[in-house]
Order: structure tokens, then sequence, then C-alpha cells
């Protein structure tokens, strides 16, 4: 391979091969490969123009470049050697006749290896070496409980409840991001790293190194977008439930916590509150008077958020005209129904401008003009009949190829169109997302998920991967998603303990699909033409006093906990949008020094002040928790504690251990 300077560029050139190390914002490297005779135009998920590199070097003749604590090597094998301030990072795996290793080499493994599809593009495998001490984060949320992602192979894949957002964070100081919305694979080895694209045009990664995790995650969010202001409106209690289907079943919970002198920031108006999907549109039957609604909870100074599916009905009054527009989502083979759920349904196109401007505007002229001041934008996978991720094809392309982007551009459609109303006060709810849809004011929560423990542990690990992916808004079901008997002692001590968590999340939101499911519906209309939903059933009240006085009482003082650090959420959100800092860090995060702290995965910091050891199993009443150097203040008692050590901490049903980080007393 010969190398040549292109710009900031050092670019090599192998037979049908050009590989091009581009110096890319601040002590970054995007690294392109193609059998093309050029790169394509998409930057996907590097979307903002980058920082100019301060201090870029590059020979040709030895295929060197460096931009600042990031260096890089290119052997005349073309094997590609990353080096932070000298030392090595990350090397690519070969073990071919051309690689620089002497030993394997008629295994003829290469590093990049392009597998033709005939008639197309290619299958990608990228290949690196494996480091024994290296531990890594972020990666987007995948339902299982483990925070180092060393060892475990993820498909990059958006399904409900798994959030493929393929950026990680090494402990060896250093990000990467597989700038590829392909369907795919990772597998973090033992031997080595392997990144898959089932179908691609060229190979695009993008690499920072720095010395600490929150200056990575500041490299990476410079060219991916960081996170909007959240409005401070929206920092207190979110009331939902599987669902309330009528304004007066809304409005009769609004007044009750208004009579309670409980407040309430946001009340969600779940699906099928429409005639079909795909008509966007308050069922009136139902709804017979949604500005009254609107107006009145404004009043109670409660904002209001409507679920949006991205899914048409062929009955929908909307369907003729997207199909003849080509606004829909498209089947290889087979039927045009990508998602059946009463009704056989299509996904709108989120990856075609002329789709979103389409529904932006169904839900301004059905909802907006209400008031409604938020949307929730469920089903953003999307969630397909049949996760056949080669039988769907978009404006953009095959979903085999670009698919993972479907609900960052979902989050751009409603963001866009906020913007063009001059709205500066911008989230949306999402159930799904991928790198860079934090800029698109996505607020990801964590999808359906089950009512336990086990899963309550799941989502600590998905948060704080999420965190660390540069998605900083999350949330989830407080309780899980589907089930939780409401007279259960057991699920109430689950909900209990999943309420004190989420105190100390981005977002504080009550939802769930509650048993037991006996309550009659309001019509048996299921297959009319504008048969709306008052057939669909509704689960069990959700609401902060549907679990019983003592759980009551837990609910207030936890939420009176949240209502006084208000002011300091507001700060950590604008350190979100500043900076790109999470506001559930890993311990590791304020603590990179600390070996310990890349090793733990059961408790949290809620910013830089807050230590949070949330109890993740039933019938625990007491838990160690490990406290950093430093001093630490019980925000239950106000005990003080020297750091560098792990304590007992008793845990009794009305309190999880929470620590502040204080000055010494002495």
């Amino acid at each position: 391979m010969f190398y040549k300077k292109i710009g900031r560029s050092l670019v090599g050139r192998h037979e049908s091969e050009t590989l091009s190390i581009e110096a890319w914002g601040k002590n970054a490297f995007r690294v392109r490969s193609t059998q093309y005779p050029e790169f394509s135009g998409n930057n996907w998920a590097l979307s903002e123009t980058p920082p100019d590199p301060e201090d870029v070097v590059i020979d040709e003749a030895k295929g060197t470049i460096r931009n600042g604590k990031i260096s890089a090597s290119v052997s005349g094998a073309g094997i590609i050697t990353f080096y932070r301030s000298g030392k090595v990072i990350l090397k690519e795996y070969s073990r071919s006749f051309e690689s620089d290793s002497k030993e394997s080499h008629c295994l003829k493994v290469d590093a990049r290896e392009f597998d033709p599809i005939t008639g197309g593009d290619y299958r990608l495998n990228v290949r690196f070496e494996s480091n024994d001490r290296e531990k890594l984060y972020g990666m987007g949320q995948y339902q299982h409980p483990y925070l180092d992602l060393k060892g475990c192979v993820l498909e990059l894949a958006q399904r409900n409840s798994q959030i493929s957002v393929p950026f990680s964070v090494s402990n060896l100081g250093y990000g990467f991001l597989w700038n590829n919305p392909a369907i795919g694979k990772v597998a973090f080895g033992k031997n080595y790293t392997e990144w898959h694209a089932d179908v691609t045009d060229q190979m695009d990664y993008w690499v920072t190194a720095d010395d600490s995790p929150d200056r990575i995650l500041k490299n990476y969010t410079d060219v991916s977008g960081r996170a909007p202001m959240m409005p401070e409106s929206v920092l207190g209690l979110w009331q939902c439930k599987l669902r309330y289907r009528t304004q007066d079943e809304v409005l009769q919970v609004a007044r009750k916590y208004k009579q309670l002198g409980i407040p309430l920031d946001v009340i969600i108006i779940d699906f099928f509150h429409w005639t079909l999907q795909g008509d966007w549109s308050f069922d009136p039957q139902y709804w017979p008077d949604p500005k009254a609604m609107v107006d009145e909870l404004h009043a109670m100074g409660t904002k209001v958020m409507v679920s949006v599916w991205p899914t048409v009905d062929q009955r929908s009054k909307n369907y003729g005209e997207m199909l003849e527009k080509g606004l829909l989502v498209r089947t290889e083979n087979g039927m045009r129904p990508t998602f059946e759920f009463f009704g056989n349904t299509v996904f709108y196109d989120a990856t075609n401008p002329e789709a979103r401007a389409y529904l932006w505007e169904q839900c301004s002229s059905n909802y907006r003009r209400y008031g409604v001041d938020y949307f929730w934008l469920d089903e953003a996978e999307p969630e397909y009949g049949v996760y056949d991720f080669d039988n769907y094809r978009y404006y953009l392309g095959p979903n085999i190829k670009i698919g993972n982007i479907y609900p960052k551009l979902y989050a751009k459609t409603f963001y866009d169109g906020f913007k063009s109303e001059n709205q500066t006060e911008i989230v949306s709810l999402v159930r799904s997302a991928w790198a860079g849809s934090q800029k698109y004011a996505a607020l990801v929560w964590s999808g359906d998920i089950p009512t336990t423990f086990e899963s309550f542990r799941d989502q600590l690990a998905g948060a704080l991967n999420m965190g660390m992916a540069g998605i900083p808004w999350w949330t989830s079901d407080i309780g899980g998603f589907g089930g939780g008997n409401i007279h259960d002692p057991a699920f109430i001590q689950l909900i209990v303990r999943w309420f004190q968590f989420a105190v100390f999340c981005p977002i504080l939101r009550m939802h769930g699909d509650r048993d037991p499911h006996d309550i009659p519906p309001l019509s048996d209309n299921a297959g009319g033409a504008n048969a709306g939903g008052g057939f669909l059933w509704t689960g069990q009240s959700n609401e902060l006093w549907s679990y019983g006085d003592e759980a009551f009482g837990i609910f207030k003082k936890y939420l009176n906990l949240r209502l006084a650090m208000k002011p300091y959420i507001k700060r950590l959100m604008a350190q979100a949008h500043e900076t790109g800092a999470p506001l559930m860090r890993a311990m590791f995060y304020e603590f990179p020094q600390d070996e310990r702290c890349w090793e733990i995965r059961d408790q949290f910091m809620f910013g830089s002040e807050y230590l949070v050891a949330p109890v993740l199993y039933a019938d625990t009443f007491s838990r160690e928790v490990y406290l950093p150097d430093g001093f630490w203040e019980s925000i239950d008692g106000g005990r003080t504690y020297a750091g560098g050590r792990t304590v007992t901490c008793k845990a009794p049903i009305d309190r999880i251990p929470v620590f502040r980080k204080t000055r010494d007393p002495a």
C-alpha cells in the first residue's frame, strides 16, 4: 500500500481498496475504506461540523498521521495501529500472508474483509486485536445486567427494549464510533473484536483518544451533536398508564393530584385515543373537547404529551395518499403490512423527508392546535411484526443497509416540526435511538420490559451504558411495563424500589400495564371502519395512590426529594447540553483513577455530587456501598463517612442509600 497526504487525510491505495485516515475534530480520526471508486457522501452520525484539529502532522513516507493526542501508523501491509500519547490503544487484527504478524499468517484472516454480494454491495467484517486488560462501555441498551461489555456479542439492530447506539468507551483511553447504520453485530471477544455489517458500501468508523471518559464524550458529542436544554417545567413527576381511555379519565387523575397538593409536571395520553392508526387525531367519541381538556391541565401547571405511532392502518383516511406518494415502508417480498396490531398496518418511512413533513403536518393540525405540548414516539424501532430486517426497504435504501437510523429520523420529524414553529422547549419520548439521536431532543425510554427485579437490574446497566453512548436523556417504566398486580405485596415492593431509583434518573415517569385486567371495555366495536379505542383494554390504576398508604407515603417522600433537587437537575441538564455529560454516570466517569470504580455496576453517580445505591433485589433491607476517596454525607441522618472503603448501609423499604459528596468535617 502506498500513501499520500490529501488535506488533513492520510490516504492509502492498494489494488481496489482506498483507505483514508482523516483528522476529524479534537484528538480524533475518521477512518474509511472502500472498494468503490470513491467514498459515499453520507456522514451518518458525524452530523456536526467538527472542531478544527489543533496539531495535525502527516508523514507520507512513514504512513503516519497525528491529531493532537491521537496518532496512527499504517504498515506496508495496510494494518492500522492507533496510539494515545505514544502508547498503543487499538490495533487492527490480521492473520494473512500480508499481515505484519510473523505468526499464523496462513490463516488468511484480514483486518478489513469486504465480502462481495453478487450484483450489489458487500458484507463487511472489521477486526481489532483484543486486550485482556480492556473494559468497554456504552453501545446503547441491551437487556442484560452487564455494564462492562468485554466478552459480549451485541446485535446491531433495533428491537423493542434493545437500543443500538454503536459508540463505546474504553478504559484504555479511547472512544470508538461504528459510523454505519447497517444491521450487523459486534463481538468484543477475548481473542479479537469483530464489527460486522450485513450490507454496506464502505467501512466507516471514528476514533478519539483523550485522558478521561468525560473528555472522550465531549469529543464525541462535538461531532455527533448534543441534547438541547431540557425544559425545567418537566423535571418533576410524569404520570402515565396503559391507558387513559377518555378525556374525563385524564382530568380526574390530574384533579386528584391537584387536590392532594402533589405537583404534576406532565400527563401522558397513551395509544388508541385515535380512531384508526394513521389518522393521528383524537377519537371525538371519547375526547369531545381536547382544547378544553388541555386548557384545564395547563391551568393546573401540567403539560400534555400524546402518543404517536408510526403505523398506518390500511383503513386509515391517510393510507391511500401516503401509499400513492411513496411515504410508507416497502416490503421486498410478500404482503404490504409490516405490523399487525388491531389492524393491518404499514410504517411510515421516517427516512423520507416528505413523509416526515406529512406526519408533522398531521400532528400539528390534529394535536398542536389544541395546545398539546409534546409527543410520545412509540414503536420507534420500528417494531416489525417479524424482525426480517432484509425484507423492508426505505427511501434511503434497504433496511438491512441503513435501518438502524430509523428512530433517529423519527425523532428528527418532531424536532424539525417544533423548530418550524419557533419552539425552543422541545422533548420527545422515544422508544429507540441511534448515534446522534440526542441532538433531536430524544428522551429515550427502555421499552416494554418485564416487571421483575431481574429486569430492574438490566435497566440500571442499560441506563449507564446509554449515557456512555452519548444519550443523556433516559427513563424507564417505573416498576416495568407488562404486568404487576397492584394488590400484590411483592410487586408493590418492586415498584417502590424502582421509584426510589427513578428519582435519580433524568426523568421521573410512572407508566405500566397493571394487573388484574378485569376492567370492561367501553365498546365491543373492534372491527368497524372507525373502531376507535373504546374496545381496547386498560390496565389498573397506576397513580401514586394506587399501591396502598405505605407505598403512597414513600412515593411522596421521594417525590419531595426530587422536587427539592430541581435546581441541581437543571444544572445537570445544562452540562449535558454544553458538554455531552450524562446525568446518570457510571462510577468510573467521576473517578477514572480508582480501579474499583471500573468494576462496580450496582451503584452510580447522579451528576458529580450524589452517589446512588439502589436496592436491586427482593426482600433486601441492607446493602454494601463503595465510597471512593473523599467524604460522603448520607442524605438520611446526615452522617459523614470517609471514602476509600466499603460500608454496609441499612435500607428499609422507605430508604435506599444515597450519599452526597462533601468536605472534610474536620
